[in-house]
C-alpha cells in the first residue's frame, strides 16, 4: 500500500500530523520533552530533527507505523520498521496464533483484514454467511468492503444496509484521512459508487433482533433467519512491523440469543438415527 506524500520535507509532514491531531506546538513539545521553539524550527525546516526526535514526535502524534517509516526516509534516515509478508517463516507464530483465535470463535463469524481490507484469514463461521455471494467476489484476493457492499455480495441480505453502509464508508474515510493511501481512496470511490439495494426488499423484520441499545447492529438474513450482530475490531499492541500494524481482527458478536442459538445449530452434530 503506497503512501501519498502531500508535502516535501519532514517539517511540513510533521506539522500536518500535528494539525490533524489538533495539538498545539507547546502541547507536543511538553509531550516530547522538547520546546515549542524547537518544534517550530523543525516544522519550518530551520532545524533538522534527529532520528530519535522524529520517532518521538511520531509516537506522540500517533502516526501509523508505515507513515513513521516515510517520515524517517524524508528526514534522511533509514526506515526503522520492517514489512514482512504474512507467508514468511518469521510470521509462523503469528499465523498460528491468529488461526487458533479464529477457530476458537467459531461458530460466530470472524476474519482478519489488512490495511486495504483484503481478507487474509477467516473462520468457518464467516464462510457460512457467504451463501449466495457471486463467485467473482470470492476469488482471491477477497476484499471485505466489496464483499459486503457489492450488489452481488452480502448487500441484498443486509436488512439495515443504508445504516451499515454509511458506517463502513465513514470508517474508510477515517482511515483515508489517517494514512492518505491512493489505493484506499480508489477502493472507497469504487464501493461508494455501488447502487444501494432496497433494505430487506420491503420485508418487515421488526422485532427484538433489530434493536441493540449499545451499538449499531448488522442485521443480515441467512436462509430465512434474521441474524443480528455487533461488530468489534482488534489490532496488535505496539507493533514493530508494518504488516502486523495494519492487520485487524474483526469479529461479529451475536447481539441476541436467537442469533447465537441459530449459529450453534449449524455446527451441531446430526442426531443418531
Amino acid at each position: 500500500m503506497t503512501t501519498v506524500a502531500l508535502d516535501t520535507g519532514v517539517g511540513p509532514l510533521l506539522r500536518s500530523w500535528r494539525e490533524r491531531r489538533r495539538i498545539s506546538q507547546l502541547e507536543l513539545a511538553l509531550r516530547a520533552d522538547s520546546s515549542a521553539r524547537h518544534i517550530s524550527f523543525i516544522e519550518t525546516g530551520r532545524s533538522r530533527p534527529s532520528e530519535d526526535m522524529v520517532l518521538r514526535l511520531a509516537e506522540h502524534l500517533d502516526v501509523p507505523v508505515r507513515e513513521r517509516n516515510a517520515l524517517l526516509v524524508v528526514a534522511g534516515y533509514a526506515p526503522r520498521y520492517t514489512e514482512t509478508a504474512l507467508d514468511d517463516p518469521a510470521m509462523e507464530a503469528l499465523r498460528e496464533g491468529v488461526d487458533r483465535l479464529l477457530e476458537g470463535y467459531d461458530p460466530y463469524p470472524a476474519f482478519v483484514v489488512d490495511g486495504l481490507y483484503t481478507v487474509v484469514a477467516a473462520n468457518q463461521g464467516m464462510a457460512r454467511l457467504l451463501t449466495g455471494v457471486a463467485a467473482h467476489l470470492l476469488a482471491p484476493p477477497v476484499n471485505a468492503m466489496r464483499l459486503t457492499l457489492h450488489p452481488e455480495g452480502l448487500a441484498p441480505r443486509i436488512r439495515n444496509l443504508r445504516e451499515w453502509r454509511a458506517d463502513l464508508l465513514a470508517q474508510m474515510e477515517r482511515q483515508i484521512a489517517l494514512v492518505r493511501s491512493a489505493e484506499l481512496r480508489e477502493l472507497y470511490e469504487e464501493v461508494a459508487g455501488y447502487p444501494v439495494v432496497a433494505d430487506g426488499d420491503g420485508q418487515d423484520w421488526a422485532g427484538p433482533s433489530t434493536s441493540v441499545p449499545f451499538a449499531l447492529p448488522l442485521l443480515i438474513e441467512h436462509d430465512g433467519q434474521l441474524l443480528s450482530f455487533v461488530a468489534s475490531i482488534a489490532t496488535f499492541n505496539t507493533p514493530m512491523d508494518v504488516t502486523v500494524a495494519e492487520l485487524a481482527i474483526e469479529t461479529l458478536l451475536p447481539a441476541d440469543r436467537s442469533t447465537a442459538t441459530y449459529l450453534r445449530s449449524l455446527t451441531a452434530p446430526d442426531p443418531a438415527p
